[in-house]
């Protein structure tokens, strides 16, 4: 894909990234996919016509980074950590605080229950501690619990917090010193704009990150239900090694990590349990760019098969080839018809080159 490297042509510019990989693919660069939007998403249905993110509005936002000692890095970029370049709907861009290069030394996530246990904030420090002085750098959400021991325990050798709001925001006002430390000797990652408070649809984006970032992700206490699962199963299509430390069967906090190790999760009683496991594992690598645009496909194609397409998507996910296998079109005609349906509104593209319906796009 090509490299990005004018953070005022990205500026959320796409309602996801896998849609912004597309339009880089589709259109070749960031600018011209600004240019492109409206005539996309009219072709796909779009009512009312489509509003670019100004240019004004990015300058002021890369401005209220800068002042705030962060910076805007997209994807491409040096400073980009290079286990996320390699996920398939990495962020476009993200705002750093902090050593980025730590982004591109080995990483390894740690999560769990915020309502911690003290024996589980304490193995958890005592884990970050060890890890950190093999080499490991440690990464975490910065939520109270088992997230804020990680850090915690690896402030020394370096630990990476992911930010649920803007890199300004602080979501657990209890951490507000942890942050500063992290600032100063570790490294702050955030995904939407300053100043944005965290709101429970950006807490699954900041789990993909987490994940993302990091060779394997380690669960200490959660619950059946715990936010601290979600991160393992984007960790598993992400192609991550999910770990668990097993717990109590009396202790609810216990059951979700109990239930990772049914289900095949590696067992983690030490360190070195977890450096065992990681020593195995090949390391996945960032997508390289390519040289340019793909050849625009035929406009009376990608007209005749709209309505193909159409009927064949519901809110049920299927995978973009078995639309070309069905409908007869060829890919790059399939996937510019999926492109407009986005951009209008009536579909998402999800992880695993699956699309969808959304629910009342009367598709």
């Amino acid at each position: 894909m090509p490299i990005l490297r004018d953070p005022t042509e990205v500026c959320y510019l796409m309602p996801g990234p896998i849609t912004f990989y597309q339009l880089l693919r589709h259109l070749g660069s960031a600018r011209a996919a600004l240019e492109t939007l409206p005539d996309l998403a009219h072709r796909g249905g779009r009512a009312a016509p489509l509003r670019v993110f100004p240019r004004a509005a990015s300058e002021a936002e890369i401005a209220r980074t800068a002042a705030l000692g962060a910076r805007l890095v997209t994807l491409g970029d040096p400073e980009y950590p290079k286990l996320l370049a390699a996920v398939d709907d990495a962020p476009p861009l993200l705002s750093l605080k902090g050593h980025a290069h730590l982004g591109n030394r080995e990483t390894f996530a740690i999560v769990g229950a915020r309502n911690a246990s003290a024996a589980g904030v304490r193995l958890t420090r005592m884990l970050a501690s060890e890890l950190g002085r093999e080499g490991l750098v440690i990464v975490s959400g910065l939520a109270r619990g088992i997230d804020g021991a990680a850090h915690e325990g690896a402030l020394a050798s370096g630990t990476i917090a992911v930010l649920a709001g803007g890199i300004d925001v602080v979501y657990s006002l209890e951490h507000q010193a942890l942050y500063g430390k992290i600032a100063e000797s570790g490294l702050l990652i955030a995904k939407i704009p300053t100043g944005t408070e965290p709101k429970a649809h950006h807490f699954p984006r900041d789990n993909r990150i987490i994940s993302g970032s990091s060779l394997g992700v380690l669960v200490v206490e959660a619950a059946a239900r715990s936010g601290s699962l979600i991160t393992t199963r984007f960790a598993l299509e992400q192609g991550r090694e999910v770990l668990a430390m097993p717990g109590s069967p009396l202790d609810p906090r216990a059951r979700g990590a109990n239930d990772l190790i049914r289900q095949g999760a590696a067992l983690v009683e030490s360190a070195d349990d977890i450096l065992r496991t990681l020593r195995s594992l090949p390391r996945p690598l960032a997508e390289p760019a390519s040289g340019g645009p793909a050849p625009a496909p035929d406009l009376a194609a990608i007209a005749a098969a709209r309505r193909v397409i159409q009927d064949k998507l519901s809110v049920t996910p299927v995978v973009i080839d078995e639309l070309v296998r069905q409908s007869g079109f060829g890919p790059a005609v399939v996937q510019t018809v999926v492109l407009e349906l986005e951009l209008a509104g009536l579909a998402e593209r999800r992880p695993g080159n699956l699309v969808a319906a959304l629910p009342n796009s009367d598709i």
